[in-house]
């Protein structure tokens, strides 16, 4: 099988079920990456898993080495990198607790280091970017669910914000308008980095809360925290289900 990489977001900083064989120390041209990589096996085929945010969860959104992490992946062989993210709700009929493939973004961040063409280069370097995920790691994904017998969203544009505050109803209001059905902190520019060295990536989304406006009364840490211990618990048989059948 082509070699597969976890990116876990908040509320997987560990991936359970994981047999950890070593952790490696891996630097790069960008700087360190957020946390050494787990080297391990997972149901009986090999893996790869990166705390985004670091092993203690400590690294913001906006301060996440997002090239260090995707060329550091890229560095030991991986091909594949599915990103495991939390997210807030704009589209009603996505409820806390669900899980979302989503097939396109847009970016609302700003300030982060983005690309990796930017020095030393022989010309000016674009990537194709209309479909930001991998449409075969997508229905890698979507097979899996279905295997898991979970129910999950195909479909959707997540809108990367750039955190870590959380949005006004109004920035929410926007988005809508603007087609966004999802709102998280870390998509970006995690996916186009991918693009940029080839490695196929996809995104597996946990709805944590509804969004700004879109709740009664406010978001509490206490209200995302138990959307994903419940969505995490989806998200791992998902998983088990895409390795066994890759």
């Amino acid at each position: 099988m082509s070699r597969l990489a976890i990116i876990g977001g908040s509320g997987i900083t560990k991936l359970d079920g994981l047999e950890i064989r070593r952790r490696e120390v891996v630097h790069t041209p960008f700087g360190e990456p957020s946390a050494p990589l787990t080297h391990g096996d997972f149901h009986g085929h090999e893996l790869v898993f990166l705390p985004r945010h670091g092993a203690a969860h400590t690294i913001p959104p906006h301060r996440v080495n997002y090239r260090a992490n995707l060329w550091a992946l890229r560095q030991i062989g991986i091909q594949k990198v599915v990103g495991i993210a939390a997210v807030g709700s704009i589209n009603p009929a996505m409820a806390p607790g669900t899980i979302i493939i989503p097939d396109q973004i847009i970016d609302y961040t700003y300030g982060r280091d983005h690309t990796f063409f930017e020095d030393n280069l022989t010309h000016v370097t674009h990537i194709d970017f209309t479909s930001p995920y991998s449409e075969e790691l997508r229905q890698e994904l979507l097979a899996s669910a279905s295997s898991a017998n979970i129910k999950v969203h195909g479909s959707a544009t997540y809108g990367a914000t750039q955190g870590p505050r959380l949005e006004t109803s109004m920035e929410i209001n926007r988005m809508e308008k603007d087609g966004c059905d999802l709102v998280g902190m870390t998509g970006m520019p995690e996916a186009s980095l991918a693009r940029e060295l080839e490695i196929h990536y996809a995104c597996c989304a946990v709805v944590a809360n509804r969004a700004a406006g879109r709740n009664n009364g406010p978001i509490t840490m206490q209200e995302i925290e138990a959307h994903l211990t419940d969505g995490m618990m989806q998200v791992h048989k998902i998983l088990s289900k895409l390795f066994i059948s890759a």
